[in-house]
């Protein structure tokens, strides 16, 4: 009987092998960005309790409405959600475990989020972002020093152009001073909105400012600006924001309609963008929110942070010059007792810091290297009984050579090589060919 075949839930992707050697070069650049200006990784738990998210996020925003993925706990009738973002549980975490007790503090994370959108291109129901959070620093200078990394990060990726949005949505009674007139605005033009804008106007009005359907934002030009109900505070926090900018090299564009998705954002808002997405331009995104520790349980705390639209960065590096390898060396055997030396011999190479791989079980040695091309490594080592009886391994190298200084290991033919040398001598070729190819 035959069982139909099972497909992966809508919207949730495999990452296969040929693919992830993009994925390990951001991953591998972010780090390095990361901890290059002082931040330390912390781990949340996918699941969260729901109130997380909807006292963080908001009550009528979006996600909280339509794209959380929420059920009911069958043991103890909790509520919980899949993280549909990460900054909640970080200040969650942060509140639960003190971890501002001894002072302000760089924290780094990475990992899947989850919501029930449409799928669509770089939109995805499970998708990756990679984030920061400064937990504790209240001046303007946190949130650019924070800029200038995200620069660092897209330079060292070599992505580009990527423009950098900024805006400010001051504090709360401003924003309320505004939402009012803002309301009232867009309730006389109501015939004028999409469904969506329409839908949100008393609810969430500052989402309005965010449509990109074009008869609202040909509307929303005579809207009131957030800008024009901002006190000297407000307004001087975001000036020395664009000075610093402007001081540091950073070129920016002040977007007035840039508002963000989430409640807790207040003051500087602001978002990497690309046009080479299409209507997904968006790779990061961040801002502060100094009252999201207040609205999860903790005392009031200043915060600003980011999280990277890691799928959307991905389609933007260039595709590999080489595909990605398994192995440095492919280590064969004529079976029997050299199979044993063949194990012993791959565990030396490994503790000489090379990728090897052994061929499984027995098989004749043509078979074997196939199996040895095919796999990508530099070399072939074939274990022998006569050569094993001397002390010995014989060595033949699999691709073009380079140009690389050192003969460790002769080119163009099968070569006997000490096995006490092997591992250095092979070492050694593996850094010179690949020199020689750069």
């Amino acid at each position: 009987m035959s069982h139909p075949k099972i497909h992966a839930v809508r919207g949730m992707n495999d990452l296969l092998p040929a693919a992830a050697a993009k994925l390990q070069r951001f991953e591998r650049a972010a780090i390095a960005a990361l901890q290059g200006y002082g931040y330390r990784q912390i781990r949340t738990p996918v699941v969260e309790p729901t109130a997380v998210f909807r006292r963080g996020l908001g009550e009528v925003t979006d996600i909280v409405e339509k794209e959380m993925y929420t059920f009911v706990d069958s043991l103890n009738g909790e509520s919980l959600t899949l993280r549909p973002e990460n900054t909640a549980g970080v200040v969650r975490a942060a509140i639960e475990h003190s971890l501002l007790y001894e002072g302000p503090a760089r924290l780094w994370y990475y990992g899947p989020m989850y919501r029930h959108e449409r799928p669509q291109r770089g939109r995805y129901r499970e998708f990756f972002q990679a984030g920061a959070e400064a937990l504790g620093f209240s001046g303007p200078e946190i949130e650019v020093e924070q800029m200038l990394l995200l620069r660092r990060l897209w330079a060292a990726l070599g992505i580009g152009p990527v423009r950098l949005q900024i805006n400010t949505l001051g504090q709360t009674p401003e924003r309320l001073r505004h939402r009012q007139d803002l309301i009232a605005y867009l309730l006389a033009h109501r015939d004028e909105l999409d469904p969506d804008a329409q839908r949100r106007v008393e609810t969430n009005p500052l989402r309005v400012l965010d449509s990109k359907h074009a008869a609202t934002q040909h509307c929303l030009e005579g809207a009131p600006r957030l800008l024009d109900y901002l006190g000297t505070e407000s307004l001087g926090h975001f000036e020395r924001v664009q000075q610093l900018l402007r001081e540091e090299g950073v070129a920016f564009e002040v977007n007035p309609r840039l508002v963000r998705g989430m409640d807790y954002y207040n003051l500087t808002v602001f978002e990497w963008v690309t046009d080479r997405l299409g209507a997904q331009g968006t790779i990061c995104g961040g801002g502060r929110y100094d009252g999201l520790f207040e609205l999860l349980g903790g005392k009031p705390t200043p915060a600003c942070g980011f999280s990277i639209g890691v799928e959307r960065v991905l389609e933007l590096l260039p595709e590999p010059d080489d595909a990605e390898v398994a192995c440095d060396v492919y280590v064969a055997h004529q079976g029997g007792a050299t199979f044993v030396a063949a194990v012993r011999l791959a565990e030396r190479l490994r503790d000489a810091g090379l990728r090897a791989i052994l061929h499984p079980g027995e098989a004749g040695l043509k078979a074997q290297m196939k199996r040895a091309d095919a796999s990508g490594a530099e070399y072939a080592v074939i274990v022998g009984a006569q050569e094993w009886a001397q002390g010995a391994a014989s060595v033949k190298a699999l691709r073009a050579p380079g140009d690389g200084p050192s003969d460790a290991v002769p080119f163009g033919q099968q070569t006997q090589v000490p096995v006490a040398d092997l591992p250095a001598r092979l070492a050694l070729a593996l850094r010179d060919a690949r020199q020689g190819r750069e």
